[in-house]
């Protein structure tokens, strides 16, 4: 008879890959290529140069940083949880390096520092969600505040210029190419981390979890230790996108990386990871950092505001959320109308 733990990781693989869920998934990604190719369409339309080469670079340096901080967000999120303060542990990172380097800081001690401040800010919110049981978002609300309070204390009004030459390479492209240092990371990344999350028995841990936490955690999956370190990798790679943003601006103050949170989340969504756990894909995610680059870069080109733009991924933020869910509300809504329907005539 096979354990619980084995039954439990066969369901969340059949409610990925063998039913329903593998269904929806893969039309959510087809629509995704399909929302991607439409992009790229009315970009080229509405601006002669938008698909070139050096629009290209320029898309994948400005959305880099945030898709990598979406990969270990979609960790989180298919265990059911949320991490809102992965912005500003970026910032608080690039305020460090920026400190750190204007009081006369080697560069790479430097950033051996903030990849350690990162773990820390990732380790807090861990300890506060699992140890003491405490939910994700108010938490990573009020560290959203924290750690950005403790930028500006760390930098104060100041602004860090003069970085090394060699760091401000990673602002251009690789080689004789048009592809952003940044993009490629992220390309990298998303391979690691697609095949932690769909070949390996940790992925499948991950959605257990997301699907049926209490059963997970009687099948003797450690439930807070990976929740915990969840949240230490997301500070880690968030540390790293930290860095990476200072050089690419070749500056860094207390400001760094503010409101980049709301994107992170909308790519994690749009690319089909269910908010609820349990459900979601790492092309997903890759395919909407990809949409949300288009989409961006298309904005600014037909002089949209910022303003604006925020309008829009917002609702995109809503529609990921509604459309997938759409169906199950549905259900839940006519059985709760047939029992209410029941109750009566009883």
């Amino acid at each position: 008879m096979e354990d619980t733990e084995t039954v439990l990781e066969k369901d969340a693989a059949i409610d990925l890959g063998g039913g329903r869920g593998l269904v929806s998934l893969v039309r959510w990604e087809s629509g995704l290529v399909i929302l991607l190719i439409a992009c790229i369409i009315c970009g080229t339309l509405s601006f002669k140069y938008f698909f070139t080469p050096q629009t290209i670079f320029f898309s994948g340096l400005d959305i880099g940083e945030i898709a990598m901080m979406a990969l270990p967000m979609t960790f989180i999120i298919i265990t059911g949880e949320i991490d809102l303060s992965v912005a500003s542990m970026l910032g608080l990172s690039a305020s460090t390096l920026g400190y750190l380097f204007l009081h006369g800081w080697n560069i790479w001690p430097a950033m051996i520092v903030c990849m350690v401040v990162g773990a820390v800010a990732g380790a807090f919110n861990g300890i506060l969600i699992t140890r003491f049981g405490l939910p994700s978002i108010a938490v990573t609300i009020g560290t959203l505040s924290l750690y950005r309070g403790l930028a500006s204390i760390i930098l104060g009004t100041n602004t860090a210029v003069g970085f090394p030459l060699s760091t401000l390479k990673l602002s251009l492209p690789i080689g004789k190419s048009e592809i952003a240092y940044d993009f490629a990371i992220f390309i990298v990344m998303a391979i690691v981390f697609a095949v932690v999350l769909h070949l390996t028995s940790f992925g499948r841990s991950l959605y257990a979890i997301g699907l049926q936490k209490e059963t997970a955690f009687f099948s003797g999956i450690r439930v807070n230790q990976i929740k915990f370190r969840l949240y230490v990798l997301s500070g880690l790679v968030c540390a790293f996108a930290g860095i990476l943003y200072t050089y690419q601006e070749a500056s860094a103050n207390n400001v760094t990386g503010l409101g980049l949170e709301l994107n992170v989340v909308a790519i994690v969504l749009l690319g089909g990871v269910s908010i609820f756990g349990g459900r979601g894909t790492i092309i997903g995610v890759v395919l909407a950092a990809c949409i949300m680059a288009a989409l961006t870069t298309w904005l600014t080109d037909i002089d949209v505001s910022g303003e604006v733009q925020s309008i829009i991924i917002g609702g995109l933020l809503l529609l990921s959320v509604l459309v997938p869910n759409a169906r199950d509300g549905f259900v839940r809504i006519r059985a709760l109308f047939k029992r209410r329907k029941v109750g009566a005539s009883l």
